[in-house]
């Protein structure tokens, strides 16, 4: 049985419309790889998507704030949304970095990891609205374990990029150009990984 928690929808609505946008720079992000032309166009893109989540962010700290009563934990809040600015930010950087470094093209390895992406943040936006009622807490729990799972895949093809990377890329520069990149999609998928973590934590409190 679950503890009542104090009606305000408006923190709500913050987590939903970041995980939606959070989805839709992932979407983004993936169709840059894919197609992988109108470069900076689509950087640019990405980066409405970031400075869009930053509004966000900013929104639901001030709220934070002012407001007495919050539905959980504020620290839980506060880490919430701050851990899914980071995904963006990270997205964003690794989008910026392959213009800026003027990368000809993204490995498989780098779209494998943007595809990953996609699937943690879909399982987010699917989450985020049942935090308003905490009633399925096993259904929380379940896309808890595939936002876990995801970034276990994550690692898994970071390792093989970075393994493939110091096989055959023989300029070092090329090198130094890709580690940073993977380095900035993986810890994208970990920061997804932080907010299944806040999340578990949120039902353990209220259960």
């Amino acid at each position: 049985m679950f503890r009542f928690l104090p009606r305000d929808e408006g923190f709500f609505d913050f987590f939903e419309r970041a995980a939606s946008n959070l989805h839709e720079a992932a979407l983004l992000l993936d169709k840059f790889m894919t197609d992988y032309d109108d470069l900076e166009d689509r950087a640019k893109q990405i980066h409405n998507r970031e400075h869009t989540g930053d509004v966000f962010t900013r929104e639901a700290i001030e709220k934070l704030h002012r407001t007495f009563m919050t539905p959980f934990d504020r620290g839980d809040i506060h880490r919430l949304v701050s851990r899914m600015d980071d995904v963006l930010d990270l997205m964003d950087a690794a989008a910026r970095k392959l213009v800026l470094y003027r990368v000809d093209k993204p490995t498989d390895d780098a779209k494998n990891l943007a595809k990953v992406l996609i699937e943690q943040t879909r399982t987010l936006k699917n989450l985020m609205p049942m935090l308003r009622t905490l009633k399925e807490p096993q259904t929380i729990l379940n896309l808890c374990l595939e936002l876990h799972t995801h970034e276990s895949e994550a690692d898994r093809i970071e390792e093989h990029g970075l393994a493939r990377l110091f096989q055959h890329t023989q300029n070092p520069i090329e090198v130094i150009k890709w580690k940073d990149i993977y380095a900035d999609l993986e810890t994208a998928t970990d920061r997804c990984e932080d907010v299944a973590n806040v999340i578990e934590g949120i039902i353990l409190q209220n259960s």
